[in-house]
C-alpha cells in the first residue's frame, strides 16, 4: 500500500510540473529550475512522510532549537 501511495505522489507531481512547464515561455529559466526544485523537495517530503508518518514538524524542532536560548533568558 505504501508503494502505490509513493506512485501516486510522484505521478501527481510529474502531471503538475509537466502542466506547470507547458505553461511556461521558453525564456523563464529561473523560473523553471524554481519549480523543479520546489516540486523536488515537495515529493521528496511527501514520499519521506508516507514512509514515516511519525516524523516530527517543523515547529518541533524549532522549538527544540531555541529552548535552551528560552531558559537562558528566563533566568
Amino acid at each position: 500500500m505504501k508503494w502505490g501511495m509513493f506512485a501516486g505522489n510522484s505521478i501527481i507531481v510529474i502531471l503538475i510540473v509537466l502542466f506547470e512547464w507547458l505553461k511556461m515561455k521558453p525564456n523563464q529559466k529561473k523560473e523553471r529550475a524554481a519549480l523543479v526544485t520546489l516540486s523536488v523537495l515537495g515529493l521528496l517530503l511527501a514520499q519521506l512522510l508516507v514512509f514515516f508518518p511519525d516524523l516530527p514538524g517543523p515547529t518541533q524542532f524549532i522549538d527544540s532549537l531555541f529552548r535552551p536560548l528560552g531558559k537562558l533568558l528566563e533566568e
